[in-house]
């Protein structure tokens, strides 16, 4: 092993003729892979499926996992199987519906899955974590390395996870690919603050809105122009904006809980009996506008206009589908809110003190440059690389002709597991 070193490099693709998709290429698929899948069960009783993929005999594997995708064909898998490390695809118990995702309680399923990988003898586990899969390792890495008494005994909305009585093996590295700083965290980021009245996603603070070019915004293909005194207010907005609805989701748990409590003292009635029963889901509109992803020369790299959702900001803003459109209170408290969740770089990055890669795409819309940086800095350990690629969130070239950045991303995750874990 390398003796310890903090270094940042920069890749530059190179021109090919096309380019491919978000999953593998069926080309790359060694002919020697099988695929098992495996149920695994949780220290709560859930049940959580992994997908191993290897050729057989490998000593090392690599485990992909995102809180609420399921990335079994992840663009990856085929080159790092072609290179002799298996690799274990897990799904959470929220794939498809993140409603009521609380990271805490997705924890269970990582350790199941950790927990099935050393019970098949690899000998290294090395954790790879794309975009929102990042910070939820770096916050079961926290908790894996955090004495059991000291452990989170309950998510930020009351619900006990007693993570104190779960084993949680603690991984041998980390890859982070296209990382940010967490789902409360980024959602701090984009959320509208000029929204100003929950109930009413059409409400607008004129001195806040992103969108109107009195406060300097541009229509593509301009880019937007804030000035700084709108950058302050804004992001102290966006920061309020989050207050007002955590104190919402907080006072929708101490609702149920006191109508629980009265129905189970025998002191409630009908009502009571319902309101201790409900699980009230509430919808959070405009989550789609960092002013970043509009004036270019904010924090500037090599994205395009435009968010990961597309650069049509009304139908992302405020369509059906965005970060964090539906919630429970729990939810919000755990995954979504800047302020509460506890699964973030900030929060959990100083407990990685193993070997670590950060793969950041130049031309990222999600995760823009300080934002990696401030992710790179968290991680404790000093045997960390960092090494930057031409491309969007997803791995995609950015201009016709350019080589897929995901290519190029995949052979520099292998060189450096093969220098650490061959």
């Amino acid at each position: 092993m390398e003796s310890n070193t903090a270094t940042a490099d920069r890749v530059e693709t190179r021109p090919t003729a096309g380019l491919r998709g978000a999953s593998w290429d069926s080309k790359l698929v060694p002919a020697s892979l099988q695929t098992k899948v495996m149920p695994v069960a949780t220290a709560d009783g859930a049940q959580v499926v992994g997908y191993l993929h290897a050729c057989g005999g490998e000593q090392a594997v690599v485990m992909i996992m995102h809180p609420r995708e399921l990335l079994v064909t992840h663009y990856m898998v085929p080159a790092l199987v072609q290179a002799g490390y298996a690799c274990w695809v897990q799904g959470a118990r929220t794939v498809g519906n993140d409603i009521r995702l609380e990271h805490e309680v997705a924890l269970l399923d990582v350790a199941a899955g950790v927990g099935q990988l050393r019970s098949l003898a690899f000998k290294k586990i090395v954790m790879l974590g794309n975009s929102g899969g990042a910070p939820l390792f770096a916050f079961y890495n926290q908790q894996a390395l955090t004495d059991s008494g000291r452990r989170l005994g309950s998510t930020p909305g009351g619900r006990p996870v007693k993570l104190a009585d779960v084993v949680m093996p603690e991984p041998d590295g980390f890859v982070f690919v296209a990382p940010h700083g967490g789902q409360g965290a980024l959602l701090m980021n984009c959320i509208d603050p000029s929204v100003v009245d929950e109930r009413d996603p059409l409400s607008v603070d004129s001195s806040l809105d992103p969108f109107s070019e009195a406060n300097g915004f541009r229509p593509r293909p301009q880019s937007a122009q804030y000035a700084a005194e709108f950058m302050g207010r804004y992001r102290a907005a966006q920061r309020r904006r989050v207050e007002r609805i955590d104190a919402a989701a907080k006072a929708m748990i101490t609702e149920r809980m006191a109508a629980r409590g009265r129905s189970r003292a025998g002191r409630g009635n009908r009502r009571d009996d319902m309101a201790g029963a409900l699980n009230a889901i509430f919808q959070v509109w405009r989550t789609d506008a960092d002013p970043r992803a509009f004036d270019l020369t904010l924090d500037p790299s090599d994205r395009r206009w435009g968010t990961v959702w597309g650069s049509d900001p009304m139908a992302s803003n405020l369509g059906a589908v965005g970060f964090g459109r539906i919630c429970t209170p729990e939810g919000w408290l755990s995954t979504w809110s800047g302020l509460s969740s506890n699964a973030s770089f900030e929060r959990c990055g100083a407990s990685v003190q193993q070997p670590s890669l950060v793969i950041y795409y130049t031309g990222d819309n999600t995760v823009f440059p300080s934002d990696v940086t401030a992710i790179f800095e968290t991680l404790a350990t000093r045997e960390k690389q960092r090494i930057d690629v031409k491309g969007n969130h997803h791995g995609h070239a950015l201009a016709a002709g350019e080589e897929l950045p995901q290519s190029v991303a995949v052979r520099a995750v292998v060189s450096w597991l093969d220098e650490r874990f061959r």
